[in-house]
């Protein structure tokens, strides 16, 4: 494990998203409320920030650090659910995992929830969108690279 005694607490924040490729019916499911197991962008919710508080408990030598906000926004689109999550701390090292695990455990949630509607759902372009704070500062990642899963429209499987 890193050493980070020597770091200066500051406030940190990390903005990671990732999408959940569905079926039109789970796209029909999730925005007329009637996916048979409940509600299933709640449920993935609270799986992602339960998640998130969590993280050195999955990730091996991920430092356990106190989690002051995370926000987790799951939009329904045509062919997937976009899920992006922003964590915030004030410590002494940053959030950029606790974000990234935020977005997997949301998708998994909601993969769970719509499972019987599409066994096929997938998980795809899980990253890390922008941190801010500690020595390095602001870091967003570079024009050109698009929403999550852009480069991939119209090929790869599914």
């Amino acid at each position: 494990m890193v050493d980070v005694t020597g770091k200066d607490v500051s406030a940190r924040s990390a903005t990671a998203s990732g999408r959940v490729r569905v079926r039109a019916e789970v796209v029909e499911a999730l925005r007329s409320g009637t996916v048979p197991k409940g509600d299933a962008l709640a449920v993935a919710r609270i799986a992602g920030i339960q998640a998130a508080k969590r993280t050195p408990d999955l990730v091996p030598l991920c430092h356990p650090i106190a989690i002051h906000g995370a926000d987790v926004d799951l939009r329904v689109r045509e062919e997937d659910v976009l899920i992006t999550a922003t964590v915030r701390t004030a410590d002494r090292t940053g959030v950029e995992m606790e974000a990234l695990t935020c977005v997997m455990a949301a998708a998994l949630g909601l993969v769970d929830m719509v499972k019987a509607i599409d066994p096929a759902a997938v998980v795809t372009d899980v990253r890390v969108e922008e941190k801010t704070g500690g020595k390095t500062g602001h870091w967003t990642r570079p024009d050109g690279a698009g929403e999550p899963g852009e480069a991939a429209e119209g090929g790869g499987p599914r």
